[in-house]
């Protein structure tokens, strides 16, 4: 017989990513041979014969390399008569491996620095995702700033009803959701519901964008100088931010910087800015961030969208304008109160922009965070044709966890059973350092996907998300499906909150708002009728995780006693937490059933 567990301590130790310098033992089972090699390799190979340890079992240890990186093992068993070889699982999530007649994929290793921190915020909060125009207008929310917002949104229409539905408006050349139609949520109502998001346990505001754009949903940035007039004005943001820092809040701030709109400071496409942008002047100092095919109409644009002008990220001015750490635009919003930044479409990013990004922030607050919109595993992707790993310690603090969101999904839809729900998170576990994990932002609704109710209910897949946006926005779920979505939903939020990582609400998901993707995911806040118990069985969850330490950053275990039940442990190992801390109290057993 063959074994190895790359997710149990009695095979692997430490069972995760580990420290650059430090040791990796590796230990495996073999009936059918003497002799056993561990075989490690990253660009180059090494092979280290395995010491037999008695009981049909072999050990090696090994020290990482000094410089963070992944490293990749595997298993050569030398028989009689052939050689045989043992990989990871065939899904790739590591855990108990497979024989393999070739090369077998193998199990990773991540190198990650010592120094590497992320904010203690993260791991020891609560987040709530808002669309801004969306969330809650002020009653003075025009007020001073009429004019401005005529000039800068001409187009825009305005809903007289808040509870009024989101238009759908094709733009006829790109099939696209035109998004100019508005509610004119401010970031003054935001402030003014701190205190009802504190009651829920809230304790950071991820905000979609602010900045001047021409859209409702703001990914077409304007000016990334400039507040939306719209939702507010810089006053009234920070404002915010202090009224967020007295109750222990922190304001995430959501950066687009793949792209730019056309409809900017920088592209001026229509003529609406002071400036001469690129499109109008190859002289502009801002042409040099644009790729002209042929001035001024043929440029690469985001996705083909003509609405979105790619830039140039590797462009010297365009990062200075950026990063400058007295005037660049990350540290600067750091400085009048950000806590953070979420990167927009991470992967479009250069790694050494990251990078680079990672230290302008840091610079302006030591504390502030850098979070990724990655939709696979942030340890290891390759994004055009550039190997990533978003958390070795130089880059991210977090990601998004769109993986676990999917298989949490699927575990409560009943697609795959707590066994496989298990090994995802296990999998996480493993490759991710702990500063990463722990700080990982798991959601189950974002303004990018259907609401969770819907996808709770099957509205998730592949079919149903490739419906057109006319019948999509006819979807509407019968009293049955609501009922049980909403008891899958505080399951599901039970999970997260049991897991390592951010526990996040997308706004209005806590009183059961319901919706298919752009634009009936982004309808305005129920605050007139949302289901009142629900958001009570929300915020009672979310409390107990602020309430109990162990349940933030305590160790984990999990177990799936059976396929509809996940047992999640979170434990003190001689009264300190994952991080050496002091950590007093019981081990914690949540049980999660579907």
């Amino acid at each position: 017989m063959l074994y190895h567990d790359s997710h149990s301590p009695e095979y692997r130790s430490p069972i995760g990513p580990v420290k650059a310098g430090e040791t990796l033992t590796v230990r495996f089972w073999c009936d059918e041979s003497d002799c056993v090699d561990l075989r490690i390799w990253q660009g180059k190979e090494a092979i280290y014969r395995m010491n037999p340890i008695g009981n049909d079992r072999f050990e090696a240890s090994v020290t990482m390399p000094q410089e963070p990186m992944l490293l990749w093992y595997d298993f050569i068993i030398h028989r009689q008569y052939d050689t045989a070889r043992y990989g990871t699982s065939a899904d790739q999530l590591g855990g108990v491996g497979m024989y393999c007649a070739g090369q077998p994929a193998s199990y990773q290793v991540t190198v990650y620095s010592p120094d590497y921190k992320t904010p203690e915020y993260l791991r020891k909060g609560v987040m709530y995702q808002i669309f801004p125009d969306r969330f809650y207008k002020d009653a003075n929310a025009t007020k001073g700033r009429v004019r401005k917002i005529a000039q800068a949104h001409p187009e825009a229409v305005f809903h007289k009803d808040w509870n009024e539905k989101p238009n759908l408006d094709l733009d006829p050349e790109n099939g696209d959701n035109r998004a100019l139609d508005f509610f004119g949520g401010t970031l003054t109502g935001i402030r003014q519901k701190l205190d009802d998001l504190q009651k829920l346990g809230v304790t950071i505001l991820y905000l979609n964008p602010i900045f001047r754009a021409r859209t409702n949903h703001r990914y077409d940035t304007g000016s990334y100088e400039e507040i939306d007039p719209i939702v507010g004005d810089e006053k009234a943001f920070q404002e915010l931010c202090r009224a967020a820092s007295k109750r222990d809040m922190h304001i995430i701030l959501d950066g687009v910087f793949s792209h730019t709109g056309a409809d900017s400071l920088y592209f001026n496409r229509y003529g609406r800015y002071a400036s001469v942008g690129a499109y109008q002047s190859l002289e502009s100092p801002y042409a040099e961030w644009y790729h002209f095919r042929r001035f001024p109409d043929k440029y690469n644009c985001w996705w083909g969208f003509y609405t979105l002008p790619a830039v140039n990220k590797n462009q010297p001015s365009y990062r200075r304008y950026l990063l400058n750490p007295f005037t660049g635009i990350l540290p600067s919003w750091i400085q009048k109160g950000a806590g953070g930044w979420r990167l927009d479409v991470a992967d479009e990013l250069p790694m050494d922009m990251i990078r680079q990004m990672r230290k302008a922030v840091r610079q302006a607050d030591g504390d502030a965070a850098l979070i990724g919109e990655v939709w696979e595993d942030a340890s290891n992707k390759v994004a055009y044709g550039v190997p990533r790993c978003y958390c070795l310690g130089d880059t991210l603090d977090s990601v998004m966890n769109y993986p676990l969101r999917r298989a949490i999904i699927d575990f409560f839809i009943r697609k795959i059973g707590a066994g496989q729900l298990r090994r995802v998170i296990l999998h996480q576990q493993e490759v991710y350092p702990a500063p990463f994990y722990y700080s990982l932002m798991n959601l189950l609704g974002s303004h990018d996907r259907v609401r969770i109710l819907n996808a709770l209910s099957g509205y998730d897949q592949q079919g149903a998300i490739q419906m057109s946006r006319l019948q999509a926005g006819e979807v509407q779920l019968t009293p049955t499906q609501l009922s049980r979505a909403k008891r899958r939903y505080v399951s599901a939020l039970k999970l997260l909150c049991a897991l390592p990582g951010v526990p996040t609400v997308y706004y209005g998901d806590e009183v059961g708002m319901t919706g298919m993707a752009d634009p009936w995911n982004r309808a305005p806040m129920n605050w007139q009728d949302g289901d009142q118990d629900l958001r009570g069985q929300v915020a009672r969850v979310l409390l107990k995780r602020r309430k109990n330490p162990m349940l933030q950053t305590g160790y984990l275990n999990v177990e799936a006693p059976d396929d509809k039940t996940l047992l999640i442990t979170r434990y003190a190992v001689d009264g300190r937490d994952v991080f050496g801390d002091p950590l007093p109290g019981k081990p914690v057993t949540v049980k999660i059933t579907r």
